[in-house]
């Protein structure tokens, strides 16, 4: 079965800052499980047992950011344990290019949370851990459980934009 994965980190640096959130969703487009881990709740076992039924990974930019992240973090090098593919490549070879959101609003992905981003994504994070604001937290859950259900619908666009005409 196919993971989709995303993480919301303190920062851009695996080695000074934090990951905060990782989200995995399994499933079809409709209806999609979704898994997250959320500060302390973090780690290789917890990240092992969330991805028991995976056979691959499908991630945006996750070959720089995520699972380098991960592999910095927790000591689980994703890509040599998973098949994994990084849409950002696709993304490239249909001439897209940008961060995920960007990417989405070419193609005409939806999004509920159109005003969040990673910077705001760590502010969240810190509203929650400094002043146990919960609806900080619930946000910043709600913005990576989107990022990984888009996705999948990524990834179904772009090989709907690959597919052959039909004949003329």
């Amino acid at each position: 079965m196919k993971a989709y994965l995303d993480i919301e980190t303190t920062g851009l640096s695996p080695f000074y800052d934090d990951i905060t959130v990782v989200g995995i969703s399994f499933g079809g487009v409709r209806d999609q499980e979704v898994i997250q881990l959320v500060g302390k709740d973090i780690k290789a076992d917890a990240l092992a047992k969330a991805l028991k039924s995976a056979t691959s990974i499908c991630t945006y930019n996750g070959e720089r950011f995520d699972l380098r992240f991960i592999h910095q973090k927790l000591g689980v090098d994703l890509m040599a344990d998973f098949q994994h593919h990084d849409l950002m490549h696709d993304c490239w070879a249909n001439g897209l290019y940008g961060g995920l959101k960007a990417v989405e609003q070419t193609l005409g992905i939806q999004r509920k949370l159109t005003n969040i981003d990673g910077l705001e994504a760590v502010r969240l994070w810190w509203a929650y851990v400094r002043r146990h604001d919960q609806n900080a937290l619930q946000t910043l859950l709600d913005y990576n459980k989107e990022d990984v259900l888009n996705l999948k619908h990524l990834e179904r666009k772009l090989k709907l934009s690959r597919r052959p005409a039909g004949p003329r």
